[in-house]
């Protein structure tokens, strides 16, 4: 596995065809980053769907309300939803959208991200300064080059488990 320099700032996502190793950027977008650790912790990411996956964009998910494939799952309200916690403020900085980074998905209002979230699929820099950038996939982008295609895709895939590298032993 990659080297992981800091575990509490290191999530570890795994899908059907492996594990997916981000690191988060607290410097950068501190709520956004702490946010994805404390529903990581709590198990909300595990077994959400990637709802929204555009070839030659992004994959998306996060959907803790709607999409969770083991409880309540609504492919018709996917990516509606968020979670119980409030939503962040726009954390925008100067890091680009390149491949492989995680932006905050939002409404239409810059300060409503809450737990969706996309990871890029390749450089997507007309999205710089519009979309929270919190996060970079260091290990694995292999692995979410596979997820399945579609708004919803027809069968989608799902974050198996999403863990903070410090409790992983």
């Amino acid at each position: 596995m990659a080297e992981i320099k800091d575990p509490e700032n290191t999530v570890i996502i795994e899908l059907k065809d492996g594990p997916v190793v981000i690191e988060l950027l607290p410097d950068v977008a501190p709520k956004h980053a702490e946010r994805m650790k404390e529903l990581a912790r709590a198990g909300k990411y595990d077994n959400v769907a990637f709802h929204r996956v555009i070839e030659g964009f992004m994959a998306q998910t996060g959907d803790v309300e709607h999409a969770n494939m083991e409880n309540n799952y609504n492919p018709g309200r996917a990516g509606t939803g968020g979670s119980d916690l409030p939503d962040l403020p726009a954390e925008f900085s100067r890091l680009p959208h390149d491949r492989g980074t995680l932006g905050a998905a939002r409404s239409m209002n810059p300060n409503s991200a809450n737990s969706q979230f996309f990871i890029n699929f390749k450089d997507n820099h007309f999205l710089n300064g519009q979309y929270t950038v919190y996060g970079r996939v260091i290990e694995g982008m292999e692995h979410v080059d596979k997820i399945a295609r579609g708004e919803p895709p027809a069968n989608p895939d799902r974050m198996i488990s999403v863990k903070v590298a410090a409790d992983v032993e």
